[in-house]
């Protein structure tokens, strides 16, 4: 896949098909950018259930046609009862059941925020017709739905609520091309269409989703949900050559993923000739990054830094980026980050762009399908540290540290870039590969998102700190980066592993330019 599409009019991209026309759809009823999102994020959460759903969060950045960015994060706090004592005798917050279940659900706070905030006038059944329809009628299932369905059936299985009876109903995990349909889930899009998206919070939705928990052992309660709010922070920005970066406040990693590129932008002009070279300074800016992140960045209310201060220091940031050494690696021993996650974008013909992402944090979240609506409910607060004090612990009303992160770019030529991807540890570093490829590479947009990528720490599945390459790069480039001290592992090409990334350029003269990743099951959907 290697033909960047082109359009005028609208354009979606995403990692499902169906979803991406669910969301072109919507544009071509005169839908706005951030509707047709809607369509296309509902429609992922029926037709790509491994990835996400509407019990997850999600964040948004919308760059409207005055030029303005602004950020909208659903994001779910700890419950009132997810306390140290609920622990005991735990060392970390279980990865799935009841006790991984532990957060608050913002996928739908944000979804009601944004359009809000849209000029849009699609009424929400318009909105979720598509989503609906797949939820009731079935979708096929995926070859990579269908190999995390085999991989983690067992533990799935065996957490209480009706997984095994949505997700296995002959008996076995649910394989490719066979029909998932999931008549509850649709039952509860109906009900928010009739009552409106705030009843998953504050009205007879929300008294659903609190029995279910409460039955399946959840700490979270109706009050968790009913003081659940959305939030508008100010987007992170900074300048590099060429353009501003935008990505999302804390507690996202948009941080790290802004660091990356304005610290590759100082080092530039010492990076020689070749691929071996780009990687090498990129993944040293990204271990650069992460250190920070590391340290810093988690719930707003606790931080001790400023994210926005940071980036505006060009001391700071020149100090960071002296610490590159492009003769050698630095030794990277890290625990790194797991997530599962699903990026989209849209642009309008109006110049509204949408860059988003939600998620369920691991596959299928928490495990928990909860049976009167059908919901898989995520384990985001399963990344919370059972500590009495210090980064990420658990405490009541406390948001987890995330890796969802959606990006921005306005070019100083009137260029403007939507890009992101899943991936856990993999989305700063994705994100960096795909812009530096088409931005300063000068590489077409959909060859930026094909070619092969690198990630620096966890695989699938295991704890890995290698440096793991994509098949497909010169021979040399791993031989390069073996003699700068890389810990090299080339994996096969199109893994999964490197993330579903995709990106919409909206040029000045209207034109719209997307790609899709050949590593998911997506396409770019235009006229």
């Amino acid at each position: 896949m290697l033909h960047t599409t082109s359009a005028l009019r609208g354009m979606v991209t995403s990692p499902h098909h169906l979803a991406s026309q669910a969301g072109l759809d919507v544009l071509k009823q005169g839908g706005t950018a951030a509707e047709a999102c809607v369509a296309t994020a509902a429609t992922l959460a029926v037709v790509y259930p491994h990835m996400n759903s509407i019990g997850g969060d999600s964040f948004w950045m919308v760059s409207e046609p005055d030029g303005s960015v602004h950020a909208v994060h659903g994001c779910g706090s700890a419950a009132a009862r997810a306390d140290l004592a609920l622990y005991a005798g735990c060392r970390q917050v279980p990865w799935r059941g009841p006790l991984a279940a532990n957060t608050v659900a913002g996928t739908i706070s944000a979804w009601e925020a944004v359009l809000e905030s849209s000029a849009g006038h699609l009424p929400l059944d318009t909105l979720l017709r598509a989503a609906i329809g797949y939820a009731e009628n079935g979708v096929p299932v995926t070859k990579g739905g269908a190999d995390i369905a085999a991989g983690k059936g067992a533990e799935l299985r065996a957490q209480p609520g009706d997984y095994a009876r949505v997700f296995e109903p002959q008996g076995r995990p649910l394989v490719c091309g066979d029909v998932l349909v999931q008549p509850a889930l649709a039952r509860t899009l109906r009900q928010l269409v009739r009552e409106g998206l705030d009843s998953f919070y504050r009205g007879p939705l929300a008294q659903a989703l609190a029995d279910d928990l409460d039955r399946l052992g959840s700490p979270v309660s109706l009050n968790d949900l009913r003081d659940h709010r959305v939030e508008r922070p100010d987007p992170l920005h900074t300048r590099i050559g060429g353009a501003t970066l935008f990505n999302t406040a804390p507690p996202t990693q948009g941080l790290a993923s802004l660091l990356i590129l304005a610290l590759f932008d100082r080092v530039r002009a010492r990076v020689g000739e070749g691929e071996a070279t780009l990687v090498h300074h990129l993944v040293e800016a990204t271990k650069q990054a992460f250190i920070v992140r590391d340290r810093h960045v988690g719930d707003p209310a606790y931080m001790t830094l400023d994210p926005q201060n940071l980036l505006d220091s060009d001391g700071v940031k020149d100090a960071m980026a002296a610490r590159i050494d492009s003769n050698r690696a630095l030794p990277w021993p890290y625990e790194p980050a797991q997530g599962d996650t699903v990026w989209f974008s849209a642009a309008d013909a109006r110049g509204q762009v949408v860059s988003a992402i939600q998620s369920t944090y691991f596959e299928f979240g928490s495990g928990l399908v909860l049976p009167q609506t059908g919901i898989i409910w995520q384990n985001r607060g399963a990344s919370l540290r059972l500590e009495a004090d210090g980064w990420n612990c658990l405490r009541p009303g406390r948001k987890p540290f995330h890796t969802l992160n959606p990006a921005l770019a306005r070019f100083d030529d009137g260029r403007v870039m939507a890009y992101g991807t899943m991936g856990g540890e993999g989305q700063p570093q994705t994100q960096a590969a795909l812009f530096s490829r088409y931005a300063w590479g000068e590489t077409p947009l959909q060859q930026a998102v094909t070619a092969p990528r690198w990630l620096l720490g966890r695989t699938w599945g295991e704890e890995s700190t290698s440096l793991k390459l994509e098949a497909g790069m010169a021979d040399e480039v791993y031989t390069q980066l073996r003699a700068l001290g890389h810990d090299v592992q080339v994996v096969p090409a199109f893994n999964s592993m490197m993330g579903h990334a995709g990106a919409i350029v909206r040029k000045a003269n209207g034109l719209l330019e997307g790609a899709s990743d050949p590593r998911s099951d997506g396409l770019v959907a235009a006229f």
